[in-house]
């Protein structure tokens, strides 16, 4: 008997049940993880995907708001602006800055203590946000900011 003369039925997955997923942008999970100025919202994790090794979902952070400062564990993040102008800062006393706007990329190496900016005073920032693990990660830090985070209503779409 050879490589190809043996049965492979029994072996063959349900690609029906464990292939492609499709996940609507309107049925995003915010039961997350969230750092003070910002709302995530899971997209593909475990639990909604199958997903083991990543998460994926979005992050909006509203006008001309800032995020508290937190690191993520030894997770790798990746962030992708789809909309408006971020101002990342980073460091142990977050003094490094660098904006990224509409078809940018930002890597955030693990244990990088950093902070989310809203460079914009008028419009949303609206990003899509890729992680190395399935954890929800999020080290809230007691970092003074360069740039002082600020109270910003936030009301979810179910309650305006």
């Amino acid at each position: 008997m050879t490589d190809h003369d043996h049965d492979h039925s029994s072996s063959v997955p349900d690609w029906r049940e464990h292939g492609v997923k499709v996940i609507p942008g309107t049925s995003l999970d915010p039961n997350t993880a969230q750092t003070p100025g910002m709302n995530r919202a899971t997209a593909i994790n475990n639990a909604r995907a199958g997903a083991e090794k990543i998460w994926a979902g979005t992050v909006t952070i509203h006008a001309n708001a800032k995020t508290g400062a937190h690191h993520h564990g030894d997770l790798e993040s990746i962030i992708y602006v789809v909309k408006g102008k971020a101002r990342m800062r980073w460091g142990d006393k977050l003094e490094y800055v660098a904006e990224a706007g509409p078809g940018d990329f930002i890597y955030v190496p693990p244990y990088v203590p950093h902070q989310e900016i809203n460079a914009s005073r008028d419009e949303t920032l609206e990003c899509v946000l890729v992680r190395s693990g399935q954890e929800p990660v999020v080290v809230n830090l007691d970092i003074e900011p360069v740039e002082k985070p600020e109270d910003v209503l936030w009301q979810d779409p179910i309650h305006r």
